[in-house]
């Protein structure tokens, strides 16, 4: 299990790579990939100020 830290780092690089932000399927593999939940990887991204994008269940525009 990753920590907070670990979990941000890879919601930054993610992000940086999709023009700073998160797309939620994107945010779901990196969710995958730490073995953390989805709530944190969406903690992480909040904290950051990182806006999650293409949300396949319409939550987030």
């Amino acid at each position: 299990m990753a920590n907070q830290e670990t979990i941000q780092a890879a919601v930054k690089e993610a992000a940086a790579s999709h023009g700073g932000k998160l797309p939620c399927a994107v945010a779901q593999e990196v969710a995958r990939r730490l073995q953390v939940p989805m709530r944190e990887v969406g903690q992480a991204a909040d904290d950051l100020k990182i806006k999650i994008i293409q949300c396949q269940l319409g939550c987030f525009e």
